[in-house]
């Protein structure tokens, strides 16, 4: 799992590897994903990089594999994925794939290409077909009163005409197909053009064609139209080819009309043959692509991949020179990665590894497993934590569900909670080899395991609150014991008033007592409960979160900021709200429910503990008014808190100023002799050997050097003030600094306030949740057991319960679920990691080919 309370220890290397060697060398560090390199070229345009031409020769091979696999979805195939990871093919190899892949595709285009003509062919003699077939019913039928019939719709009389033979007015007309939805205009120009001067008719054509280059489904409709003279001819022809619509040779005569189908149906005959030909010679092609499409696409990746990072370092002679950070625990592993290049390349010169001083921050980088890295992605949305600093993740795989599970908790919906989360966990492997498209399915897929601990919380905080789908669970007995008469427990308006309705016992075994469910003021004792029970979470989350920064300060050896930043804070948020909660708790353990009637209004006295009213016991008149002070010296310890907290204010905002102020004064200016010039450069004195020795260790940390001729004497301690590029070190002046700690302290103070009355959400949320269960209950379940008898209200409840159970999981599971979910995440982003995270670094991304093989289309990478 490696550590997770802080990130992994990074070095910052320069590498040398030989030009022969480079290719294996990064091909094995990328299988094994632990380098990332840093672009070394940033200045150099990218098409006059060195490898250039390598990366157009992938993108071309990228475009063929792009073109087949969208003939393969085309063909309604999927491309199956065994889950192989072939190793990346050597650069001799290239020419063998750009061979296959251009024949392949110079096939497949061939053979599309034939199988369109074919299919265009195809469809001109099916639509030659139905017109022959309709020309001929139409004739059949109209023949002899065509002449009548366009007379009197052109009104201009003709002179008399048989068609099929010699006249001395010829009667011409032209039949063919347009698309259905263009009938109308098409009638239209045509009478527009023609000055209504032809005889057109239209029929639609039953059959459904098939466009050749799309596939889509075409709806055609045959014309005809009769015209006299060639100059009606021109025009009629013009409109056909305007509304693109075909126009077939049909003959005048029966006779030749019939020989033409039947000519036209053996053509088809012949077609449909070379068409089954072609399209089982096409599925052969695709059916051999489909087959190795996956792993010719991972192969060609990751060529592309390794020239890319091929592409960001420096040559130099017979060399390549790159720079990189990885985990210092990964070195022996690095090296044996490299060590396999070198065999394959046979190459005979070792890479060299050699560590380097520099002033940027190295990356965060945290080797989570499985569970902790749905917790660590939580993290990572607020901020990257900056390198060295604590993790909250350890401490949210706790805090997060726990505080979900108080708004959430109820025993009953934290169970299928966790049962579905649990389903998800066991079929994890099963599931995520299927590579869901869905992304709200993969959202919770990835988060399985916060949802099955969520789930697990909620159980237990069900349990407490005594609430499984707003109903309580009698399991140990009710510890009232009534003091009232027996009518007025038959009353609908029960009053568990704990001084004159029972007398106690002891407390209920585990959580609230069953009792409490049957009371009409339920909702009064269990807001006081939760409402109180919210605010000593959140003061105790929030004392968590400042007691954290001591693992910063000392790590960062600012030790000074123990006393002039963690102290100060501590003793402001515990004088105030830490001293608020031991009253809560101070109160709950010394006044019963006999004693109620005279225990102290808190908010009451925390208001008069600003205001400095204090009541004394001894001289009041009423001994159990609520104002008066409960308990010995409260005057006194509410006067050292108060003071003890206002008195935190001026030390956080304005030692640490003064302080940073004072000691950039006493530290001199004048650099060595041999200081860097540039911030990769390492002074003569600190030359190291170019091999990567373990005894140098103990010099170098977390890839800086820590010798003290390596440092500038004006070198800031304040590592979280001080940060160029990625957390390099620069001086702010004093103006900064001051302002700086003025908005952290105002920040802070006013925070504590706002913080702590955020977390009356924990409060809030609870109540809403159980009161919308109760509601779900009472008016929607409640009533199927009201209606009918024993036999008729069995199908009645059975649908009731169908529609209750739905607007469970869809009300109180998903809704709720998800509304506790962002308040959780508020709290944790807000009010807990503001105390003491930073984030302010940045991920590590090593070159790994893990997102090659997560890729479900060549679409996902370009």
């Amino acid at each position: 799992m490696g550590s997770l309370f802080r990130t992994e220890e990074m070095r910052f290397c320069q590498m040398f590897v030989q030009t022969e060697a480079a290719y294996h060398c990064i091909s094995e560090l990328g299988e094994l994903g632990l380098v990332q390199f840093k672009d070394l070229n940033t200045n150099v345009n990218s098409f006059q990089r060195t490898f250039v031409n390598e990366i157009r020769r992938c993108e071309e091979m990228e475009r063929k594999l792009r073109y087949t696999e969208k003939e393969i979805l085309k063909e309604g195939m999927k491309i199956p994925d065994n889950r192989e990871d072939p190793k990346a093919p050597a650069p001799k190899e290239m020419n063998d794939l750009e061979v296959e892949f251009e024949k392949m595709d110079t096939e497949l285009r061939q053979v599309n290409t034939n199988n369109e003509a074919l299919k265009q062919n195809f469809l001109e003699l099916t639509e030659l077909r139905e017109v022959l077939n309709k020309t001929q019913d139409y004739f059949r039928m109209y023949g002899s009163d065509i002449q009548h019939m366009m007379e009197e719709e052109t009104g201009v009389p003709h002179e008399e005409a048989i068609i099929g033979r010699q006249q001395q007015a010829a009667l011409g007309f032209f039949v063919g197909t347009v698309l259905r939805e263009k009938v109308p205009v098409f009638e239209r120009v045509m009478k527009f053009i023609t000055h209504s001067t032809v005889f057109m008719r239209t029929e639609e054509i039953e059959r459904t064609f098939k466009d050749p280059i799309t596939g889509d489904d075409l709806h055609k409709s045959m014309f005809i139209v009769f015209y006299q003279g060639d100059q009606l001819r021109n025009k009629v022809k013009k409109v056909c080819e305007g509304m693109r619509g075909t126009i077939y040779p049909v003959p005048d005569s029966p006779q030749e009309r019939n020989t033409m189908l039947q000519g036209v149906n053996t053509r088809i005959s012949d077609l449909e043959n070379v068409l089954t030909q072609s399209n089982e010679h096409r599925q052969r092609v695709l059916r051999n692509a489909q087959k190795e499409l996956r792993s010719w696409t991972i192969k060609v990746e990751k060529i592309k991949a390794i020239y890319h990072t091929l592409n960001m370092f420096k040559v130099h002679q017979n060399s390549l020179h790159a720079e990189c950070w990885f985990p210092a625990k990964a070195i022996d592993d690095i090296r044996r990665a490299l060590n396999t290049g070198e065999k394959v390349s046979n190459s005979t010169i070792p890479t060299v590894i050699q560590p380097m001083h520099t002033n940027e921050s190295p990356p965060s980088y945290y080797n989570c497993n499985r569970f902790v890295k749905g917790f660590q992605n939580i993290v990572d949305a607020y901020g990257m934590s900056t390198y060295g600093e604590v993790n909250p993740a350890p401490y949210t795989c706790i805090t997060f569900p726990f505080l979900f599970a108080v708004m959430f908790g109820d025993a009953g919906h934290g169970l299928i909670m966790f049962l579905f989360g649990l389903f998800l966990v066991i079929k994890e492997k099963s599931i995520g080899s299927k590579r869901i498209a869905n992304e709200i399915a993969n959202t919770f897929f990835g988060g399985r395991y916060i949802i099955m601990m969520m789930g697990a919380f909620s159980i237990y905080t069900g349990i407490i609150y005594n609430d499984f789908f707003s109903k309580s669970v009698n399991i140990f007995g009710s510890q009232w014991h009534p003091v009232i008469k027996q009518e007025e427990w038959e009353s609908d308006d029960i009053q568990l008033n704990p001084v004159t309705s029972h007398y106690n016992v002891t407390a209920y075994p585990i959580g609230i007592d069953p009792i409490w469910q049957a009371a009409m003021n339920k909702i009064l004792f269990l807001n006081s409960l939760k409402m109180k029970m919210a605010i000593i979470l959140g003061v105790i989350h929030m004392l968590f979160g400042i007691c954290l920064q001591i693992f910063n300060h000392v790590h960062f050896k600012n030790y000074i900021d123990i006393f002039i930043r963690f102290i100060p804070e501590f003793l402001f948020l515990g004088c105030l709200f830490g001293y608020l909660v031991a009253t809560v708790i101070y109160k709950w353990l010394m006044f019963d429910g006999t004693k109620s009637h005279c225990a102290p209004a808190l908010l009451i006295h925390y208001i008069n503990m600003f205001m400095f009213k204090y009541t004394n016991p001894d001289t009041a008149i009423e001994k159990c008014d609520p104002d008066l002070m409960y308990y010995k010296g409260q005057d006194g310890v509410q006067y050292a808190m108060f003071f003890i907290a206002i008195f935190s204010v001026p030390v956080l905002l304005i030692v640490k100023p003064v302080y940073v102020i004072c000691k950039n004064k006493r530290k001199g200016h004048d650099f060595s002799d041999h200081a860097a010039l540039i911030s990769h450069e390492i002074p003569p004195a600190n030359q190291v050997n170019m091999s990567y020795e373990y005894e140098n260790a103990d010099e170098i940390r977390n890839g800086r050097f820590v010798r003290e001729e390596a440092k500038p004497p004006a070198a800031i301690e304040e590592g979280e003030e001080h940060k160029g590029e990625h957390g390099g070190h620069e001086e702010h002046g004093t103006g900064e600094v001051i302002i700086h700690q003025a908005i952290h302290t105002i920040e802070f103070c006013l925070g504590c306030i706002s913080h702590t009355a955020s977390y009356l959400r924990l409060w809030a949320l609870s109540l809403a949740h159980a009161q919308l269960s109760e509601v779900l209950w009472s008016m929607v379940l409640r009533l199927s057991l009201k209606m009918a008898g024993r036999y008729v209200g069995s199908p009645i409840i059975f649908v009731i319960f169908f529609i209750w159970a739905n607007l469970t999981v869809a009300i109180l599971l998903l809704m709720e679920g998800l509304s506790a979910f962002l308040h959780t995440l508020r709290l944790h982003w807000v009010e807990f990691n503001s105390k003491f995270y930073m984030g302010e670094g940045y991920a590590f991304t090593p070159f790994n080919f893990k997102h090659i093989l997560n890729m479900q289309s060549l679409e996902d990478i370009s």
